[in-house]
């Protein structure tokens, strides 16, 4: 079957395109190669900023399709890049895919392209499995990817690097990549894969001028290409169309199978539904839910995470029609129409076991093939929208971001007699099999359901990267008031002085340059704001009406570290919001029970982990197992998780054991750790200023020609601020209330200490809710706090904020910075958090006018 019959596959099976319905709605147009509209269907969800959604008919992850489709395209691309790269160079290409839509995607290309090696990303980060790198995907809900090869080597190579993903459409996440890898692992070629190029003519000549850059070779692989054309008002009458439908008194007659986002819908998907998409009509009883065992061998990675060779590729293929027979042996014997159902990342397994089962039941039983996703999606029951109808159940592999929603598209009213789910063992959990879990959701729809596990695999320890040799000695930590401005026995920094260093850049060049790709956050610094006299009098009314308070928090979160951590710890804050907390619990520490703590500050960056040769100083000086992480506040938990799974990747690189990755914080709006002061978002005073309120230091630096693999991450002292320095200020108010507060603070901590204090990661869900609504499409974009809030209004480019309606003086400083900066407070009512900071989306010096102030969009 050619390409072009494969693309139009979906029509053929009802003769109306799955676009058809946002098309006629919207007056969307697919405008490029003939295929695109086999190829792609169109479907919604909330947006403000792009109404519609392309929906592939052939990737396998939300419209069930032939399993030999789906492979059959991967694999023809893969021979294409083959014959483009010739054979002497496909020998010595390695294939990476993106987590989690095209992991399958790629590993086809792999198997197209010849013995490959493959590697997809993963954002399930894995112990004892150190990060060989890793880049950010902006435009998605989750988007740190992590590379985790068993052998190191597999990217280290200088052939050709082949990356794949579905769609290829504004080129950052391509851009991300290489540039995150070209920094380490440098090479003459690339090729970028996707199943339809749909970038705007704006994006269309970024790959080449990228690629002139670095010095390096990209070229561009495609089944076909186009772009969308949206007639004006697109975005309203898309509004429109997802508020009628998400409504929980929508017409039944348009989606009587849907489930809705509303709560009383995901709750009626265990109950017995009529099924009219496709399928049998009538009350459907719940099915069986029964497991098959595999077999699957024991020396056969379930997939790329950790890299997938060609010696792999060949028991894989030796294993696959016994594993087929078993599956079809379990199935009943009246089953005609079959799905094969993974699970998230796991794709290519559950895709040849599905293509497998194909070939083994002949034309007897359509088999069909498609994945759970992390992605919501609108769900419309008619034949012109893709998405017919979605399932809607908890994640079930104790996802590093915390639990929420997962979905299963077109499987309920699709008329399949039996689905065979296949998920890794390491999502084969109590969730799976819970009353509203996957298994249960399935069963309430299809009379059959089959279980298959693949067990995950575990890399040998015996292939981890060794840790380079280190110098004997590392610095020592410095101090005031040779570097800061607070006293010597407060805070040790385990930093470099990089004060003699021009980092500085205007806030509009460093916010293109980290959106675009150009550079990370951490390579330059914000030139530092100087308040106005009426914003400092705001900073000294908030200190003297919260200083009660701050106390209780600080008094609070030191009995509950002392209680449950360590008798004796070692503070280590995160530089430089935790270094106040961390020097206001020393100082309680001190008064209530005469205790004289050590305390560091340390480098953690987003995206490139803790500061190793800082763990490792630690670890020479103190017990790590007395070690407590401090921080100002949570958000949505970002550092939360970067300090887990750079804790499990200096283990694995060092073998130092002992460190905890949980922080004790302040403040924890985000509900993101264990150990906290209070959960309330409330005005920090710390947060309204930047080096002034934090000993006269910067936020630190991590640059390749400024820090060498032996060095701490860098960091200015800003010695001619000393004439604005709140810092003394700031520490002195709060601990002079210690003696006001220690009632409450006993009672208060002993509360906390009895109480269930499990994090339930509510903020980082609020953030991904807003990431959409707000159509942004990235959470590194959305900062939810007081404290991150006025972050973005100091640091960054504000695009907008979004203010808990009613909110009163804790607000003051941020509306006055708004008014500042012309931007725009909105008031929202169901706000979980007091106010959230928008950061400019798409940024470039042209969304400031004239006068400096941004342009609303």
């Amino acid at each position: 079957m050619t390409d072009r019959a494969h693309a139009a596959h979906a029509e053929e099976e009802t003769g109306v395109w799955s676009g058809s319905w946002v098309a006629e709605r919207l007056g969307v147009e697919l405008a490029g190669d003939e295929a695109l509209t086999g190829l792609l269907g169109l479907a919604l969800r909330r947006n403000p900023k792009r109404a519609h959604l392309l929906v592939s008919n052939v990737l396998g992850k939300h419209v069930p399709q032939s399993p030999s489709v789906v492979y059959g395209h991967g694999v023809a691309l893969g021979r294409r890049v083959r014959e483009l790269l010739g054979a002497e160079a496909a020998e010595r290409a390695v294939v990476l895919g993106y987590a989690e839509t095209a992991t399958g995607l790629g590993h086809s290309v792999a198997d197209g392209l010849g013995p490959a090696p493959y590697l997809h990303s993963t954002r399930r980060a894995v112990a004892g499995v150190a990060r060989a790198g890793g880049f950010e995907e902006s435009h998605s809900h989750a988007t740190s990817h992590l590379l985790l090869p068993q052998d190191p080597a597999l990217l280290a190579g200088d052939g050709p690097m082949v990356l794949v993903d579905d769609e290829f459409s504004t080129g950052n996440t391509v851009l991300n990549t290489i540039r995150a890898l070209h920094e380490r692992y440098p090479r003459k070629r690339y090729v970028v894969v996707a199943l339809v190029d749909m970038r705007s003519p704006a994006d269309a000549g970024r790959l080449d001028d990228f690629a002139r850059e670095i010095g390096a070779r990209v070229d561009l692989v495609t089944t076909a290409s186009g772009t969308v054309r949206l007639p004006p008002g697109v975005l309203e009458k898309g509004q429109e169309l997802v508020a009628r439908y998400e409504s929980p008194a929508a017409d039944p007659a348009a989606a009587p199978t849907t489930e809705a986002t509303t709560k009383a819908a995901t709750e009626a998907a265990t109950e017995p539904a009529t099924e009219t998409a496709g399928g049998s009509t009538g009350a459907a009883s719940p099915g069986s839910v029964e497991r098959v065992d595999l077999r699957w061998p024991h020396d056969v990675p379930d997939g790329g995470r950790h890299g997938f060779t060609a010696a792999d590729r060949d028991r894989l293929e030796s294993a696959l029609p016994g594993m087929a027979a078993r599956i079809a042996e379990a199935l009943p014997a009246r089953a005609r129409r079959v799905l094969v159902l993974g699970f998230e990342e796991l794709m290519y397994a559950p895709l040849r076991l599905a293509q497998a089962l194909e070939q083994a039941v002949g034309g007897d039983v359509d088999v069909r093939y498609s994945t759970t996703t992390r992605s919501p999606v609108l769900a419309v029951d008619d034949p012109g929208y893709a998405i017919r109808t979605r399932l809607v159940f908890p994640a079930h592999d104790d996802p590093a971001d915390g639990p929420g929603e997962r979905y299963a598209y077109n499987v309920a009213g699709a008329g399949f007699d039996a689905v065979i789910a296949v998920v890794d063992s390491a999502a084969d959990t109590p969730a799976l099999h819970a009353p509203d879990g996957l298994a249960a959701r399935l069963a309430a729809h299809v009379p059959h359901v089959l279980l298959a596990v693949v067990p995950s695999y575990v890399p040998h320890t015996s292939h981890a990267p060794q840790a380079p040799e280190r110098p004997p000695m590392l610095p020592e930590p410095l101090r005031g008031p040779a570097f800061s401005s607070y006293a010597p026995d407060e805070v040790g920094w385990l930093l470099q002085d990089l004060s003699d260093v021009t980092l500085e850049a205007p806030t509009e060049e460093r916010e293109e340059a980290i959106q675009s790709g150009g550079a990370h956050y951490a390579e330059s610094l914000p030139v530092e704001y100087q308040p106005s006299e009426q914003y400092q009098e705001l900073f000294h009314a908030a200190l003297e009406s919260s200083a009660a308070r701050l106390a209780r928090a600080v008094g609070a979160v030191t009995e509950v570290v002392l209680a449950e951590r360590s008798p004796r710890p070692v503070l280590v804050s995160l530089a430089r919001a935790g270094t106040p907390v961390g020097v206001l619990m020393r100082r309680w520490a001190q008064f209530r029970h005469g205790l004289d703590l050590p305390h560091y500050a340390v480098s953690i960056v987003r995206g490139r982990g803790i500061d190793a040769n800082a763990l490792r100083w630690l670890a020479g000086h103190h017990d790590p197992a007395d070690v407590v992480f401090v921080d100002g506040w949570t958000g949505k938990g970002a550092i939360t998780r970067e300090l887990a799974t750079a804790l499990r990747d200096f283990e694995a690189s060092d073998g130092v054991t002992g460190f905890s990755p949980e922080i004790a914080v302040l403040a924890d709006p985000g509900s993101c750790v264990r150990t906290y002061g209070t959960r309330d978002d409330f005005l920090i005073p710390s947060a309204c200023l930047n080096s002034t309120v934090s000993g006269l230091i910067s936020r630190t630096v991590l640059r390749a020609d400024l820090v060498g693999p032996h060095d701490f991450h860098g960091a200015k002292f800003y010695r001619e601020l000393a004439g604005a320095d709140l810092s003394p200020a700031f520490l002195d108010a709060v601990s002079a209330r210690f003696p006001d507060v220690t009632e409450s603070v006993d009672a208060h901590a002993k509360d906390l200490l009895s109480a269930d204090r499990t994090p339930t990661w509510e903020g980082w869900a609020a953030v991904e809710r807003i990431s959409e609504e707000y159509g942004i499409h990235d959470v590194n974009l959305v900062k939810p706090g007081v404290g991150e809030t006025t972050r973005v209004m100091l640091r960054r480019v504000p695009w907008k904020v979004l203010a808990r309606a009613g909110t009163g003086a804790d607000l003051d400083h941020v509306r006055l910075l708004a008014e500042q900066r012309g931007v725009p407070v909105e008031e929202v009512a169901d706000l979980p958090y007091t106010c959230v900071g928008l950061i400019h989306p798409q940024y470039t010096r042209g969304a400031t006018g004239a006068d400096g102030k941004a342009v609303t969009l």
